[in-house]
């Protein structure tokens, strides 16, 4: 399943199968990198998900999108491990708070954020991929607070990935501070920036624009 960018900037078009575009995160023409074609589920497999764990659903749906890149056994165990820390046996539970309403929660994972339910996971994906193409990458980022906290737990320890995320010093929460800036891991780094949250946005933009930054460091990001 090949993957284009959101922009497709290229001429020609580029095309990028799964591990190229995950490596990557980001588009050489600034755009996102999203399937070609979309896998689709029919009514069947979605009632069949009845009673299954997240970890379970999880795995079966984004299956489709890995192009095989990690199969069967391993893949499901991947899956199982990232969600085995979050707080709830539910992972995302559903509480019910009217007649017919119903609320889904999504503070159960390690930060609190809503943001691990995806990074939780593509920190052993991305490490996986690269352990195997003998690589490392640099991932930079621009946070608020959420995404820069649930980054760095996924990153923490991981043998082929650098984390380093930008937050705007002053704006974000003391919990979300602490979480960023208390990780002993020596491969994840929180940089406080004098300025906004778009201040440290545009450095990371710019890093990523500069054609020989970005290969002689190896630069990938975090989409979420």
């Amino acid at each position: 399943m090949p993957y284009i960018s959101t922009r497709d900037g290229h001429v020609p078009p580029e095309r990028l199968p799964f591990e190229a575009a995950l490596v990557s995160g980001l588009a050489r023409d600034g755009g996102l990198y999203v399937p070609q074609t979309w896998p689709r589920l029919d009514h069947d497999t979605i009632a069949a998900f009845a009673g299954q764990s997240y970890a379970e659903i999880a795995a079966k749906v984004i299956e489709p999108f890995l192009d095989g890149v990690i199969e069967g056994p391993a893949w499901r165990r991947m899956v199982e491990s990232a969600y085995r820390s979050f707080a709830h046996e539910a992972v995302a539970p559903l509480k019910q708070i009217d007649a017919g309403l119903w609320l889904m929660e999504l503070f159960h994972g390690p930060t609190l954020a809503f943001k691990d339910y995806a990074l939780q996971l593509m920190g052993p994906l991305l490490d996986a991929v690269l352990t195997r193409r003998g690589e490392r990458v640099t991932v930079v980022g621009a946070t608020s607070g959420d995404t820069g906290s649930a980054a760095i737990e996924a990153c923490r320890d991981r043998a082929s990935v650098d984390l380093f995320i930008l937050y705007p010093h002053g704006r974000v929460s003391e919990v979300q501070r602490r979480q960023m800036t208390t990780v002993p891991s020596s491969n994840v780094h929180a940089i406080a920036v004098e300025g906004t949250f778009d201040d440290c946005q545009d450095l990371v933009k710019a890093m990523f624009a500069d054609t020989a930054f970005r290969n002689a460091m190896n630069l990938s990001a975090f989409i979420t």
